[in-house]
């Protein structure tokens, strides 16, 4: 066993496999899985597996750049907006907003691999843009020049700032 680590063999290995710019979609139970998705099953029971608890371990487990979802959050279910503010402070990830039909429509066609939980948590879809870790690539000691979105990632992170919905 891996103490402190996905031990789900299936979710591991997908996470494995991400590369800059993949997608992982973290969906509530009722999301609508495109038949060739890598839907990873994670809800068993109404609200077991939650999207919140997916969510923490996966900040834990990969690099995000972006967060996207309804802008309905915000407004109808604040709770859920600080929570995944509390998620994402100072990991960089900045927030965009997806309507309900794109994430169902384009994103969820697009996404490397799809996590199903158990949540009746209404508007609890989230599409994560995964990333690379910003200190780890272009060093000082590389001489080789940082890309802008990198050095502003690394200032995000820096100030623990807060993402906000743009």
């Amino acid at each position: 066993m891996r103490p402190d680590r996905i031990l789900h063999p299936e979710l591991a290995a997908a996470l494995a496999t991400l590369g800059h710019t993949d997608i992982v979609l973290v969906t509530d139970a009722g999301f609508p899985i495109p038949a060739q998705a890598h839907r990873i099953d994670l809800g068993f029971w109404p609200e077991t597996i939650d999207v919140i608890e997916i969510l923490n371990v996966l900040r834990k487990e990969i690099f995000v750049e972006a967060v996207h979802f309804a802008p309905e959050v915000k407004k109808h279910h604040p709770q859920l907006y600080r929570d995944v503010q509390g998620i994402y402070t100072g990991s960089g990830a900045e927030f965009f907003p997806a309507t309900h039909e794109q994430l169902c429509n384009e994103i969820a066609y697009k996404a490397k691999v799809i996590i199903r939980s158990g949540s009746f948590n209404p508007w609890a879809n989230f599409a994560l843009v995964a990333s690379t870790d910003p200190f780890a690539w272009f060093t000082d000691e590389s001489g080789v020049p940082a890309l802008p979105a990198y050095i502003e990632r690394r200032q995000r992170i820096t100030n623990n700032q807060v993402p906000e919905l743009k």
